[in-house]
């Protein structure tokens, strides 16, 4: 029996997939305190985990930990060197939730082109105002740029043209004929495309290349009146760069799902600003969405111990 570790909740069907195999001894989160935690760790070989941290102190008391999976695609909360001086395979769930962060962010170009949340708020105090000028805009014939071409810029781009707009692609990693034959722009000058797009949307991942990425100089190449959108990670944002573009009076909105430290312990400065609209990192969380990755998280758990987890899942081994 391998013991198999789930610290965090997860779909009942995901639970239910690991119940069912007569090879794994499955630990769920309603099993697990603080007192019996060090216990269960010291005999896990996988672990499924989404909020909790990863770091060396939890890995001191799992020596036999083999496996590592995160309920979604990103680990910033997994202290991925321990992990490798181990030789502990860490696991995502890389297509589970791309269309549900896709849909995201394109409610969020929608909500803020339409100023969805300025109306709904003026309703509900009383005021029925139609403006004879109106402040909103559509999306058609808009320019859109995509920051990162992965599994969820990808489907960003075909929502984005199926709304009628036109989509540029900033990733240095996709060659541009592939960019070209899916039928958007490649745009190899990130400057250039900064100063013409209406929208700039982030889908990249938080590494040394792109951590704070968005600062004083990216943001000044930016139109005065484009809209900036962030559902990818938080620390791609200098905050106090945007605050400072924000209070300027530059940029007509901004659109974000994360912030540079989860949870929040404080309220970021730049969130006081009304043209800012902002959803607690819940992109990826919807129903389907997680009902996805507590299945494809099983999968990966099994699929490893039967030696055929696919590399596509693999971070690191």
């Amino acid at each position: 029996m391998r013991k198999v570790l789930v610290l965090n909740p997860i779909h009942p069907d995901g639970l239910a997939r690991l119940a069912a195999d007569p090879g794994v001894e499955l630990v769920g989160p309603g099993d697990i305190t603080p007192e019996n935690l060090p216990g269960h760790l010291a005999g896990a070989e996988a672990i499924i985990v989404r909020g909790t941290a990863i770091d060396r102190p939890l890995l001191a008391q799992a020596q036999r930990l083999r496996l590592v999976v995160r309920h979604g695609v990103g680990y910033d909360s997994v202290d991925v060197p321990a992990l490798q001086e181990r030789g502990i395979t860490l696991a995502i769930t890389p297509e589970a939730n791309a269309l549900s962060v896709a849909e995201h962010t394109l409610m969020l170009m929608l909500s803020l082109s339409r100023q969805i949340a300025r109306f709904n708020a003026s309703v509900r105090s009383g005021a029925w105002v139609v403006p004879g000028q109106s402040p909103t805009r559509d999306l058609f014939g808009q320019t859109v740029l995509l920051l990162g071409f992965g599994r969820i810029g990808t489907r960003v781009a075909k929502l984005c043209a199926g709304f009628g707009m036109r989509v540029l692609v900033h990733d240095p990693a996709i060659p541009a004929n592939t960019i070209r034959g899916l039928g958007f722009l490649p745009a190899p000058d990130r400057a250039a495309a900064l100063a013409e797009a209406e929208i700039v949307s982030l889908h990249c991942p938080s590494n040394a290349l792109t951590r704070n990425m968005v600062d004083d100089a990216f943001l000044a190449q930016m139109r005065p009146d484009a809209l900036l959108i962030n559902a990818a990670r938080g620390t791609l944002v200098d905050e106090a760069a945007l605050e400072r573009a924000l209070a300027r009076g530059h940029l007509r909105g901004v659109g974000i799902d994360v912030i540079a430290e989860e949870p929040m312990r404080e309220v970021p400065a730049f969130l006081a600003h009304e043209r800012v609209l902002v959803t607690p990192h819940v992109a990826a969380s919807t129903a389907e969405g997680l009902h996805r990755m507590a299945l494809a998280s099983a999968d990966n758990v099994l699929q490893f111990f039967a030696g055929a987890l696919s590399p596509e899942a693999i971070v690191t081994a």
